[in-house]
This record gives structure tokens, C-alpha cells and sequence, in this order.
């Protein structure tokens, strides 16, 4: 059963541009970091496939510079990674590879140096809205997702060890939920990683860290993780929008409601609420602050749109949009020039589609006098409908394309509009899937490999889809899709389209001639190294 947090959803809170080729880079290179050798004199970074082709103008480089020095996905300090790792004399390197066939499109391998000598190479995968996924370690294939509670340990492949392991566990009273172990070649390097059933405390590991044939012991934190097993019983769970619209049902509660209550039902210590209220906080100030002060991207397409279109709204908006959806597109421009500058912004589900929905939701909000509370609930049930495309399709543009990224962003609005003008939890699904619906094929082709143009504007389509698939659903007018098809076919969709229409910035606009030197009026030089 699904068990992703909805912090992951809306979340994580970073410094764009890019949840999967920044935040999930970040966080690869912070899961290498607690396994290589301490302290680091060198890294090497080889990139594949998408991150290859678009690190620089995504900030990749940067991030994974910050994530090996322990920086955070929202310290404002990533963007100063390089200047921080040459005060610090860590020596790093990028080397883009065209041997990436047959490996996922965001990945990393990261090759560490340590000042005795000790060498290590990670290479991790980014699977979209910042999630990540360990493949290999020194070569050798593993798979490492920090769903449980997870123990690396690194030893030679002799008769014995393993028994030695699992009964020092056992008399640590750890349950072993799962045991992999991976050796290059008989009597060799060899890895076990254990996912247990509860933490493990610091004696028991020095004592692991101690066993002979044991050259490393290390728990693995993987940021971004579900944090609860996959086999979790819960009583409001669910993978698809029908199960929703059934447990809605029966608990006479709107998707808003139900997404609140598993969220404290998967994470009863945590303060559901405040976060969702600190969500909310930086939604506000992501969406104000370009209008107020634009500045120029770190690609030098994006600065000053946003304010252009909010100051010409009192002259445009009676004829063509209107006031609350002319305000909706200049916030969520606002959120990409934000996230461009590599400002803190809210991946909604992704860093390259953030603008869609604070830029609907709050500008609705304005419109109808909405409390926060009200506001939060309808940022509930926009967390609902992204779970269920996250689990059952994509989020990612590498992996589904625009339609993945911006379409789910427009189809997580119109339902949570829908929820906020009091809709029940039909109406709103058949908001999200005639969104789905109307963005479906929609490439990604970011210009010069930046998370500038065009994701910028298709932003604003993804507000004004939104917004329009909110009030047919509200007219009545309802998707004759269930909206798990709509879903489905987006899968199908984003599977049949080619790698170039798939953030690598090889085909669509990024291949039109004029792509390489655009540059709009006013914006300064690109200036990422």
C-alpha cells in the first residue's frame, strides 16, 4: 500500500530549479556522503542520460557539490556549493557520459577520495519530486531506497559472516524484514544491506563495525523515503482514485479530510498541521516576492515576466482572463522566476511545475475570502491526487514528459479549487482528470537545458487548465473518464515518448535553431558555471 507522505507530495521545500535533477541530486549525493570515506579530498561525479545533458543549466552541479558537504535541499547556501567545497579544499569534477543506455535518465555515479586514500563510488538514481534510489556501490549492483530502516555494511565474502551478522542483530533484538547480500566474485568485496523493523542504536552498530571481515557498517538514511514499510496495514489507505472515492464515502469526509487523517495515521507524532501551515507560508512568499522584486535567472531567460503580466492585469483582465485567473498565472510565473535564481520554493509535485498550484489555489483563495484552514484543506486533497499519479504513473519529466510534471500539477489544482468551492469528492476527481486530460502528450523541452523556458509559460497553461477543468466539473459538465484510466493513459502516453521529449533539452523547442542563444529582452547573461 502506498505510504508516501504528503510532504513528499507538496514537498520537498528546496532551492529550485529542478526537484529531480536538484533536490534528488542533493540527495544522492547526501545518502554517498554517509557511506564513503571520512573526511573526502576528491569527487568525481559521472553523469548519464538527462543529468548529463542539462546539470548545468538545472543547478545538478551545484547540488550535488552541496549534498556531499551535508548541505540541505532548502539551504539557501546550495547555490554557493562551489565557492564552500574550495574554501573547504574538496577537489570535485563533472564528467558527462553517453554510456548511459539501459540506466534510469537522472543518473549519478559519485566517486569519493578520501584524504587516507580509501576510494568509494555510489551511484544513485533520481526517480522525480526528489526521490531517489541507490543502484550500485563500488560497481556492484544493490538496490537501496530507505523505505525501512536500512543497514549497509560492507565486508569480504567468507564462510560465516553472514551468520555472525544476523545473530548480533538478533541479539539486539532488530527484526530483519528483508536481506540482500551482493559480492563481486567469490571470496571477495562483498555488501549485505539489511532493512529491519524499528532503529538500531549506536552500541549495537559499533559492535557490527567490530565483527571480523566487517570493513563498514553504516545506517543509511535515503532523504525522501516513505519512512513506513510498504507492507503497512492502514486504515485510510489507498492506491487509486477509486479506493478515494470509496473511503470518502464511507467516512463522510471530503479527499481533503482523508488525505489529513492518513497523514496522521502513517506519522501520529508528527504535527500534520504546522506543516502543512509552513507549506502554506512559503507558497505565499514564493508567489509574492518576484512581483515585488524580480531578478534575473541563473539561465538569463526568466526575470520580471511575472510582474509584467500582474501589472498589465488592470488594463487586460476584464477582456481577455479575468482578475482571478490573470493574478493565478502572475503568481505561478512569479514561483518559476523564484525557483530559477535557485530562490526556496515548494515542489508541487515537482520543482518544474511549483507555480500551478499555489498560483491557482491561492488566487482562488483571494477571490472567495478563504481561511488558511480552508486553504490547507484544499492543499490536502491537491496531495491526494498527486500521491496516487506519483504512484501509479509519473511525476518526473525525464520519465513521463511535460504531461507528467506540469498535467499532474494542473490536475492536483483543479480538484483541490473544486474542493475549496465546495465540491464532493466525484466532482473534484473529474476536475483532475479532465486536466489530466487536456495536457495529455504535453513534451518536455526545456530550452538550453534550463527550467526556464518553456516551463515558465506552461505554467500558465497549467493554471488556466486547472481553472477551466475546475468550473466544468462545477457546471456539471464531468469527465465520462474514471479518472485511474485517465491516469493510466497518461503512463501509457509518457512510456511512447521519445528520450528527446523527455527533459534531455535534445528535441522540441530545445532543438529550434534560435534555442542556443535565446535569451529574452532585459535578461542578464547566464551565469551557472
Amino acid at each position: 500500500m502506498m505510504t508516501t507522505s504528503a510532504f513528499e507530495i507538496l514537498g520537498p521545500i528546496m532551492v529550485g530549479p529542478s526537484s529531480s535533477h536538484t533536490a534528488g541530486a542533493l540527495r544522492i549525493a547526501l545518502v554517498a556522503r554517509s557511506l564513503g570515506p571520512s573526511p573526502l579530498s576528491r569527487v568525481t561525479f559521472t553523469l548519464y542520460n538527462s543529468f548529463a545533458r542539462t546539470y548545468r543549466g538545472h543547478g545538478t552541479d551545484r547540488a550535488l557539490v552541496a549534498g556531499i558537504m551535508g548541505l540541505a535541499p532548502d539551504d539557501v547556501r546550495v547555490r554557493d556549493s562551489f565557492e564552500l567545497a574550495r574554501e573547504r579544499g574538496l577537489d570535485f569534477e563533472f564528467v558527462p557520459s553517453d554510456a548511459g543506455a539501459g540506466l534510469h535518465p537522472n543518473t549519478v555515479t559519485i566517486s569519493m577520495e578520501g584524504a587516507d586514500g580509501t576510494r568509494m563510488s555510489v551511484t544513485g538514481e533520481s526517480l522525480g519530486g526528489g526521490r531517489v534510489r541507490i543502484s550500485s556501490i563500488d560497481g556492484i549492483a544493490v538496490e537501496i531506497t530507505g523505505d525501512y530502516p536500512t543497514l549497509f555494511v560492507a565486508h569480504q565474502d567468507r564462510p560465516g559472516v553472514l551468520a555472525a551478522l544476523t545473530s548480533g542483530l538478533s541479539a539486539g533484538g532488530v527484526n530483519i524484514a528483508t536481506m540482500r547480500t551482493f559480492r563481486e566474485r567469490r571470496g571477495g568485496r562483498a555488501y549485505t544491506v539489511f532493512e529491519v523493523d524499528g532503529g538500531l542504536d549506536q552500541a549495537l552498530l559499533e559492535y557490527l563495525r567490530r565483527a571480523p571481515n566487517i570493513t563498514l557498517a553504516n545506517l543509511v538514511n535515503v532523504p525522501g523515503a516513505a519512512q513506513v514499510s510498504s507492507d503497512a496495514t492502514l486504515a485510510l489507505g489507498f492506491d487509486t482514485g477509486a479506493q478515494l472515492l470509496s473511503l470518502a464515502g464511507r467516512e463522510g469526509a471530503t479527499i481533503g479530510e482523508v488525505m489529513r487523517r492518513r497523514q496522521l495515521e502513517l506519522f501520529p507524532t508528527q504535527d500534520a498541521d504546522a506543516l502543512m501551515a509552513h507549506v502554506l507560508q512559503v507558497m505565499r512568499e514564493e508567489t509574492v516576492a518576484p512581483i515585488e522584486k524580480p531578478l534575473p535567472s541563473l539561465g538569463g531567460l526568466l526575470g520580471g515576466q511575472a510582474k509584467a503580466v500582474h501589472d498589465a492585469a488592470p488594463r487586460l483582465a476584464a477582456a481577455l482572463m479575468g482578475e482571478t485567473l490573470s493574478r493565478a498565472c502572475a503568481y505561478a510565473m512569479a514561483v518559476l522566476e523564484r525557483s530559477a535564481t535557485m530562490g526556496v520554493i515548494v515542489a508541487a509535485p515537482t520543482a518544474g511545475s511549483a507555480g500551478v498550484i499555489p498560483g491557482t489555489v491561492l488566487a482562488v483563495a483571494e477571490s472567495l475570502g478563504a481561511t488558511d484552514e480552508q486553504v490547507a484543506r484544499a492543499l490536502w486533497n491537491a496531495c491526494a491526487i498527486g500521491a496516487i499519479v506519483a504512484r501509479n504513473a509519473s511525476v518526473a519529466g525525464a520519465e513521463g514528459g511535460c504531461q507528467a510534471e506540469v498535467g499532474t500539477a494542473a490536475a492536483m489544482a483543479a480538484s483541490a479549487v473544486a474542493e475549496l468551492m465546495g465540491a464532493d469528492p466525484k466532482v473534484c476527481l473529474s476536475a483532475a482528470s479532465t486536466a489530466i486530460a487536456n495536457l495529455l502528450g504535453l513534451v518536455c523541452d526545456p530550452v538550453r537545458g534550463l527550467v526556464e523556458y518553456p516551463c515558465q509559460d506552461r505554467n500558465v497553461i497549467g493554471v488556466v487548465d486547472a481553472v477551466s477543468a475546475a468550473q466544468l466539473a462545477l457546471s456539471g459538465v464531468l469527465d465520462p473518464l474514471p479518472f485511474d484510466e485517465v491516469v493510466a493513459a497518461m503512463k501509457s502516453v509518457g512510456d511512447s515518448l521519445p528520450s528527446a521529449l523527455r527533459e534531455t533539452a535534445l528535441g522540441g523547442l530545445a532543438a529550434a535553431p534560435s534555442a542556443c542563444s535565446a535569451c529574452r529582452t532585459g535578461c542578464g547573461k547566464a551565469t551557472g558555471k
